[in-house]
């Protein structure tokens, strides 16, 4: 997936693109299915709620072949290496599910701000790319966007270790509201298949979710090589070490018998 010039001059205004239908129904049914099977695993990497639901499970790719297959997906990474003007390797793996009822909080971040602060990684040539396993409604919790709070580079922020069961370097409601009463808030919502691209300094957050519906969505994690992280203070299955870049498989991998490469 190659993105226009008109794409880009938007990324670079917006911070974010969103294209609907870019991964067909029986795509996003096998990688439903996946996450699933992935939540229902007792491994360090899969976060739960206070409640016990899933809240995330990181570095799926690690140790399961649908998603390490996604993860080499053309049409997630190629428009990203366009953005970033290089090869990239994958910072973080994360399948992040808002279970119904359940689904708890994330508070409004930057994503830079924590590879920064926590992952010594030098500059913002880092950005997630996140594809919806299933619908994201309005009332389902979906990621909400302040547009153009990427221009503002790394914003203060405090540690939360309390909120929720992810620690989170979290923006005051002062900083949110001075953005939002300038660019407002945008929240993307489509079916399954739906992509949304974000720039890493890109103010962002998603609410509970207390509807009878759930909502996963994948993100991957990318950052340009040469700009890898340079300290190691988290697991490696959080910020991840291996360094070398992603090549992206074939178009069909993921429905494919045989994955290519």
């Amino acid at each position: 997936m190659k993105l226009t010039v008109e794409q880009l001059a938007e990324f670079e205004d917006l911070g974010y693109l969103f294209f609907p239908e870019c991964f067909t129904p029986a795509e996003t049914d096998l990688l439903r299915q996946e996450a699933e099977h992935v939540y229902s695993l007792n491994r360090q990497e899969v976060w739960r709620e206070s409640s016990g639901a899933p809240r995330t499970a990181f570095a799926a790719h690690t140790y399961n072949e649908t998603f390490r297959r996604l993860g080499a997906h053309p049409r997630l990474i190629e428009p990203v290496m366009q953005i970033l003007k290089g090869q990239v390797y994958m910072h973080q793996y994360k399948v992040n599910a808002k279970a119904a009822f359940d689904g708890e909080v994330w508070q409004w971040h930057q994503d830079y701000g924590t590879w920064q602060r926590d992952d010594g990684m030098p500059e913002p040539r880092a950005m997630n790319i996140a594809l919806f396993v299933d619908e994201v409604a309005s009332f389902n919790g979906p990621l909400m966007l302040i547009p153009k709070s990427h221009r503002n580079g790394v914003l203060n922020a405090g540690h939360d270790l309390a909120t929720t069961s992810y620690p989170l370097w979290t923006l005051n409601r002062y900083t949110v509201k001075r953005l939002a009463d300038a660019h407002g808030i945008v929240a993307p919502t489509g079916a399954p298949g739906c992509v949304l691209m974000f720039h890493g300094t890109l103010v962002h957050a998603s609410p509970p979710n207390i509807s009878p519906w759930p909502r996963t969505i994948i993100y991957l994690s990318l950052c340009e090589v040469s700009n890898h992280i340079r300290r190691f203070k988290r697991p490696e299955w959080i910020a991840h070490r291996d360094f070398n870049p992603i090549k992206p498989l074939a178009d069909d991998c993921l429905l494919a018998k045989e994955a290519a490469g």
